[in-house]
């Protein structure tokens, strides 16, 4: 079995010629030469890879693309400054164009850069390095995001983000919505002016690399996500919509499986189309990603599980929780509607992380040192049910819920943390609760951040508006709470982002609304709620 992917890797400053100065034109407009503006993500203590992407309008053979770093916004302190060939800035890769600066900065420090091109000067950026492992900083907070469907909404959130004090942005997927159409959005909703997508191949879901590359470029031209980008340097993970929704791996087929998708029987087509989405993620995503073309199964040659050390404060495990994943079961493919009970969930053989990666998680959770263990988990990991008791049911097997022989051993590990907090998107709903071992034991806490955009539950049942928001609100919160009693807390009627601290004596989660409805710098922000655990502690005490 093979995978054509042609992932190029970036331009290191120690391969390409350093330059003295670089002439621009004060007139020129950013926006025609780097629509996409910038962005920066893979931080190490010494680095981070820095991204672009040129306009094919402006692009010029054989015109190189130069960078400048410095420390000061003004750039009177230059760092690095670098002349990038012209080959690295062709169309093979839609004119992307990834440096990565590892063993050229200072730990735990902010740099500024700017792109040039034949004269024309992009936005500044602003970027940070890591700490060192040995280091002790005193407080690390992210702004966590996810689910942020371009059609449905407003990316406001990303403007309160861009003004937020923290020092990274935790993405944990879902970074585009692979349709053109009205895919995911709910039946009725209302349409957003100025949000119409087409993709190139002209069908409703992505099914060709161009149709990858335009998602990309429209996601990335949004103002709001723009100034997030240029603020801040992102850590990121994926979900199922980087491809497919619902993608998964098919160990029979040896090929990964699509089941929404109209092609998704066709494992030479859904192949192509895995391909296709991981080459675009990859060309589009400034981030450190292990890739060996030379492997001989996809599941050799693309890891994205990684770890981050904030110093000795916090772990950062990032886990890739679709392109190892067994299928849903219970299903026949399909996460759609209840289970009852699916004495298949218990098979042992199971998995959600893929024997390789299950294996790293268990001993970079166990080895780690620092004061708080953090997983960036992708999709619940709590249980989740409907009804009570026996009458119950689990909606959603989808996510951890379908393999809970893997989770227990996952949980398990956490337990044994000094103090492991989970961070999770994926449901488009905000909640905190405690997660248990099977015996009732409490492990840890996980926290999950509300969709940017994406239909919430209130909105898939059209009662997300108006006098039934209000009545429905507290029902669907109290309910899901009473038959989740490990639940503090439920909101799936608010869209927005979340701001996790972590000092040595807490961990702080705050979560907030934003109006995705209004296209303005104004879109109204609220807090939705804010949580505190203390240190050595699976406690939840909520702060008013």
């Amino acid at each position: 079995m093979t995978f054509s992917i042609e992932l190029r890797p970036p331009v290191r400053p120690s391969a390409v010629p350093s330059v003295e100065t670089v002439d621009v034109d004060p007139s020129a407009d950013a926006d025609a030469t780097f629509p996409q503006s910038v962005a920066s993500g893979g931080p190490t203590p010494t680095g981070v890879v820095l991204w672009t992407r040129v306009a094919p309008d402006a692009h010029d053979a054989g015109t190189p693309l130069a960078l400048t770093v410095a420390d000061d916004p003004a750039f009177e302190s230059i760092v690095e400054r670098v002349e990038i060939p012209a080959v690295e800035v062709d169309a093979r890769h839609d004119h992307t164009v990834r440096v990565d600066l590892d063993g050229s900065l200072d730990p735990d420090s902010r740099y500024y850069y700017q792109f040039v091109y034949d004269g024309v000067a992009s936005r500044v950026g602003r970027c940070r390095t890591l700490p060192v492992p040995d280091a002790s900083p005193e407080r690390v907070r992210f702004a966590v995001v996810s689910c942020q469907h371009y059609q449905n909404g407003y990316f406001g959130a990303f403007h309160h983000v861009a003004a937020a004090d923290v020092d990274f942005v935790l993405h944990l997927g879902d970074y585009i919505y692979e349709a053109g159409d009205d895919h995911f959005r709910a039946p009725g909703a209302p349409l957003y002016p100025g949000r119409d997508l087409s993709l190139p191949s002209g069908h409703g879901l992505a099914w060709t690399l161009p149709d990858f590359r335009e998602l990309y470029r429209t996601y990335h031209a949004d103002r709001f996500l723009q100034a997030a980008h240029e603020r801040h340097t992102f850590v990121r993970t994926w979900d199922d919509h980087t491809v497919a929704n619902n993608r998964y791996w098919d160990y029979e087929a040896d090929a990964p499986a699509a089941p929404d998708h109209p092609r998704g029987d066709d494992h030479a087509f859904v192949r192509r189309l895995t391909a296709d989405g991981i080459q675009a993620w990859w060309e589009f995503t400034p981030s450190r990603v292990e890739y060996d073309p030379d492997a001989a199964h996809l599941h050799d040659a693309f890891r994205l599980y990684r770890e981050l050390q904030f110093g000795d404060l916090v772990t950062l495990l990032l886990t890739d929780e679709r392109l190892y994943r067994c299928s849903p079961p219970c299903s026949d493919g399909s996460t759609t509607g209840l289970s009852p009970g699916c004495p298949e969930r218990r098979d042992s053989d199971r998995t959600m992380l893929g024997d390789a990666q299950l294996e790293w998680f268990l001993d970079a959770v166990g080895s780690a040192d620092s004061r708080w263990t953090a997983w960036a988990n992708e999709v619940l990991s709590m249980p989740f049910r409907v009804g009570v008791g026996p009458a119950s049911l689990t909606p959603n097997l989808d996510a951890w819920d379908g393999y809970p022989v893997e989770r227990e051993r996952v949980f398990e590990a956490l337990g044994a943390a000094e103090n492991a907090v989970t961070l999770t998107g994926d449901m488009h709903t905000a909640l905190a609760g405690r997660q248990h071992a099977e015996d009732g034991t409490p492990v840890g806490v996980e926290f999950m951040t509300p969709a940017v955009t994406s239909v919430n539950l209130a909105e898939a049942a059209s009662v997300d508006r108006g006098l039934l928001r209000r009545l429905t609100r507290p029902l669907l919160s109290g309910a899901v709470r009473a038959m989740n009693p490990h639940l503090s807390f439920f909101d799936s009627h608010d869209w927005g982002y979340s701001v996790a601290t972590f000092t040595r004596e807490d961990c702080t989660f705050t979560t907030y609304a934003v109006d995705k409805t209004v296209d303005a710098d104004d879109a109204d922000r609220r807090r939705l709620a804010r949580f505190r655990v203390p240190a050595g502690s699976t406690e939840l005490h909520r702060k008013f």
